[in-house]
């Protein structure tokens, strides 16, 4: 399964490719794409959902996912998030692309083990996972990395469970 996972910022958004089986992890691409204080917001969110288009339609992935809002943030913060991720879902949905959202706290669970944990933590489990020599940076990059690891889990842990048989109890030794 390839996966574009998105860390939505107004000045930096992540952005990570990887490709996945739910347990290997392989990076594909990373980066970050930068807008200025000093653009129209309008301007910004454009930059920001246009070049979004152009890495899905290159990656061409199974799915797309995205942080969500963290709930501590200001309100000014959070509503310019809030539109940063509508421009991120926008582009996910013109390409066609399943969308996973998840919190902060389920994407530092699924890849850290521990829901509290800090950005240094993210990126050091996120470098050991894909095995990659050097650190993701800005954090905003490992974070996205992050996202798309764990939609990937939790997309590999979905369908065993759908599968037939597999349900908790069924097929189990007495």
């Amino acid at each position: 399964m390839r996966v574009v996972g998105i860390d939505c910022g107004s000045q930096c958004t992540g952005y990570g490719v990887i490709d996945s089986d739910g347990r290997r992890h392989q990076l594909v691409r990373v980066g970050v794409i930068r807008t200025s204080a000093k653009e129209l917001f309008s301007a910004r969110l454009r930059t920001i959902h246009s070049r979004l288009q152009e890495i899905i339609a290159e990656a061409r992935p199974d799915a797309v996912a995205v942080e969500g809002i963290f709930a501590g943030a200001n309100v000014r913060t959070a509503l310019q998030l809030a539109h940063v991720r509508g421009v991120a879902l926008l582009a996910a949905a013109e390409a066609g692309v399943p969308v996973g959202e998840y919190s902060p706290l389920e994407v530092k669970g699924s890849v850290v083990g521990y829901g509290r944990a800090t950005k240094e933590q993210v990126q050091m489990m996120v470098t050991s996972l894909l095995r990659l020599e050097e650190k993701p940076k800005p954090f905003d990059a490992s974070d996205a990395l992050a996202v798309a690891i764990c939609h990937s889990v939790r997309s590999a842990t979905a369908a065993k469970l759908a599968r037939p048989g597999k349900a908790a109890g069924k097929g189990a030794s007495r």
